[in-house]
């Protein structure tokens, strides 16, 4: 049986039941401020509890700064038909908005540091409010949750299925951040570091391509303010000191799953569809053509 199917018997078994979700979400504030931002998740759009056949999935991408969430968990969205939800997006688009919170989080984002729960969640509320207005279903959640609290107020007010946690060396993920590009005209992301690690000492190779920009974005590339080695090694810092706990959260709960990425897009795709039990039968033909 798939992996994927394994982990949705056993997720299933330990969900908690429907009429006492209430319930828990009161008992969980343990501060005015776990009150507040809990009950603002509940009322601002997460689906209500019900059978997952009878919804679309409702997902969650972890994984380092630099992993590739963000990418994988978009190709799945555009697969399943659902939305993908990136709180480090939901941020950029606040810092670009000039609104109360920009300057406080361009502070946060500039020394490496994570933002705090509340703003986040402050985020994702009003996101996931638009999202049910226009008639979403389903979602894939990116960045979201990143500590143990998050996840408890996240499972307090609806059913995560599966969280799929991306792995990837370290040396991989600090060449990748610092090969980030923006191109200031259309928005296009890029990476321009070419990554060719040698497999030794039993520990496999890993081939990465760049993903170069078009002519007409070459000379208007722009790098992030925070991809620094500086600023880079910091967020892996608190991040690996803050996502265990996490990943043991929903290992606990049988819903986590794991994986390494062997390579870029065209080697960590097929792999990754497989180990989910998916076909994407559009990359197929493009691959046939």
């Amino acid at each position: 049986m798939p992996a994927l199917n394994r982990l949705l018997r056993a997720g299933a078994a330990s969900r908690p039941p429907v009429s006492a979700a209430r319930w828990w979400l009161s008992s969980l504030a343990s501060s005015e401020a776990d009150a507040r931002v809990s009950e603002r998740l509940a009322r601002r759009g997460l689906p209500a509890r019900r059978d997952p056949g009878s919804r679309n999935v409702q997902w969650v991408f972890l994984g380092c700064p630099g992993v590739g969430k963000g990418t994988y968990a978009s190709r799945l969205s555009q697969l399943l038909g659902v939305p993908h939800i990136a709180t480090g997006d939901l941020v950029r688009e606040e810092l670009a908005s000039s609104g109360p919170l920009a300057q406080p989080l361009a502070d946060i984002v500039n020394q490496g540091k994570l933002v705090s729960d509340e703003i986040i969640i402050n985020l994702l509320s009003k996101r996931l409010e638009t999202g049910v207005a226009k008639g979403e279903s389903g979602f894939i959640l990116d960045g979201f949750p990143r500590t143990i609290r998050q996840a408890e107020i996240l499972e307090g007010v609806t059913d995560i299925d599966l969280v799929v946690n991306l792995k990837l060396r370290e040396d991989v993920l600090l060449a990748k951040c610092l090969g980030r590009r923006i191109c200031s005209q259309c928005g296009g992301n890029f990476n321009v570091a070419s990554i060719d690690i040698k497999g030794e000492n039993g520990r496999p190779g890993i081939f990465m391509a760049p993903l170069l920009p078009p002519a007409q974005c070459m000379t208007k590339l722009v790098t992030r303010s925070d991809d620094t080695e500086e600023v880079v090694k910091e967020r892996l810092r608190i991040y690996y000191e803050m996502s265990q706990p996490v990943e043991e959260f929903y290992r606990s709960r049988g819903k986590l799953l794991e994986f390494d990425l062997p390579g870029g897009i065209p080697e960590s795709w097929p792999k990754l569809l497989q180990l989910l039990n998916l076909e994407d039968h559009d990359d197929k033909q493009s691959a046939a053509a």
